[in-house]
Order: C-alpha cells, then structure tokens, then sequence
C-alpha cells in the first residue's frame, strides 16, 4: 500500500496575502498589565512545569511591543531601585 504524500504546487492555494493582513495595535499599557497579572500567578505556581509555560507566556505577551534592549533598561531599573 502506498501512499502519495506529493504535494502539486499548482493545487495550493494560500489562504493569506501579506496585502491583506490587519496587524491589531496592542497598547503598552495592556502588555504591562497583562504581564503582571501573569507573574503574579506565576509566584503562587507550585508547578516547575507550569512555571515554564507561564514564563514563556510572560516573554512572548512582553515581546509583543518590547524588544531586548526594553527588557535590559527595565531590568537596570529594578536593580537600582533594589540598591
């Protein structure tokens, strides 16, 4: 039995047109309340696993409207408010 898994590129049709995609504008404001609601559930998580998803969840909601250098100049402020 076998099976054809080919694909004819002629039948493809794709379903998305760079032109016609909408990007939504997602505020600042809503990341960094979206963020912090996230690590304080991540504070009263047990699970090691779950911590791990809920990280990852905090990094890519942070990474919508932040880049690295963000990430960097917020952390250089905690640590000198901690100081």
């Amino acid at each position: 039995m076998s099976d054809d898994l080919s694909i004819n590129p002629e039948e493809v049709e794709l379903s998305v047109d760079a032109a016609d995609e909408e990007f939504e504008e997602i505020s600042s404001d809503e990341v960094d309340r979206v963020v912090e609601a996230l690590e304080g559930i991540l504070a009263t998580v047990q699970s090691e696993n779950i911590q791990a998803h809920l990280e990852e969840a905090v990094n890519n909601i942070f990474a919508l409207v932040y880049d690295e250098e963000d990430l960097e100049a917020i952390e250089d402020e905690i640590q000198d408010e901690a100081a």
